[in-house]
């Protein structure tokens, strides 16, 4: 992993620093679901993806594999999920084992913008709320379009601000959210359709930071030298569930490879 995806991942992550990245599976052993909402987009891909025994799924920084799994089950398709972080592709695969679709999800730690380079010709693209590891947005659109046919479909989790928002008011990373108009030229320009827009449920995000503080302090206890790592990493985590709540929307978009 090269310094610059060390970087990337850990803002994704709302991580102030890489430091944090080997205790990440500690940090997150009580969620399966990190980020997508495994149910939403199985519905969008039901609803819109054309669905065979040839369909493929790649769903791109996919954590424990959550969306991976779910998808699997629900639509009988093949899914390809890939991660930089063993641990997660380890426990994604234990639980394919365990829902009974092991024959149907593969989990592979890679680097994602190695995989984008490589993988084509994918029904649907999932990108679940990663932030900028594949880049800024633009870079982000032009990546995932590469892997997809023509007619394919993209599914990525994003929060933008509203048309009367005010940036200032966003406490975690304001310069890094566009407008929704802004994210509907860049989809103009990058021959995207928006297909249908499903608004997030923000409803566990007070047992998600009980559930994280914890952890965080059994973690200081085991590492006091590294008090300053945990409680940033805490810090910049609820300031992202505060701005999801107060200042920007949250939400799945589908989208349509034109």
């Amino acid at each position: 992993m090269t310094r610059e995806t060390e970087e990337k991942l850990a803002c994704s992550l709302t991580a102030e620093t890489t430091e944090l990245l080997p205790f990440l599976p500690y940090l997150l052993q009580d969620f399966w679901e990190l980020g997508s909402e495994p149910d939403v987009i199985a519905g969008l891909i039901q609803k819109y993806v054309r669905l065979s025994g040839d369909t493929k799924i790649l769903d791109l920084a996919c954590g424990k594999g959550a969306v991976s799994v779910k998808v699997a089950e629900r639509l009988s398709v093949k899914v390809k999920g890939v991660d930089l972080i063993p641990a997660f592709t380890a426990y994604a695969a234990q639980k394919a084992k365990e829902y009974g679709v092991d024959d149907l999800c593969a989990f592979t730690v890679e680097d994602i913008n190695e995989t984008v380079e490589r993988e084509e010709d994918y029904d649907c693209v999932i990108f679940g709320a990663a932030g900028s590891v594949l880049g800024d947005h633009a870079e982000t659109l032009d990546k995932l379009k590469a892997v997809i046919k023509t007619g394919g479909h993209i599914l990525i989790d994003e929060c933008y601000l509203p048309d009367n928002g005010k940036r200032e008011d966003v406490r975690y990373s304001p310069d890094a959210y566009l407008t929704e108009k802004e994210w509907a030229a860049l989809f103009r320009e990058k021959g995207l359709d928006l297909v249908e827009t499903v608004f997030s449920d923000d409803s566990g995000s007070d047992s998600g930071m009980a559930a994280l503080t914890a952890r965080a302090n059994e973690l200081i206890e085991q590492h006091p030298d590294k008090k300053a790592v945990f409680e940033g990493y805490i810090r910049s985590q609820q300031n992202e569930y505060d701005d999801i709540d107060n200042s920007l929307v949250a939400v799945t978009w589908i989208l349509r490879k034109l």
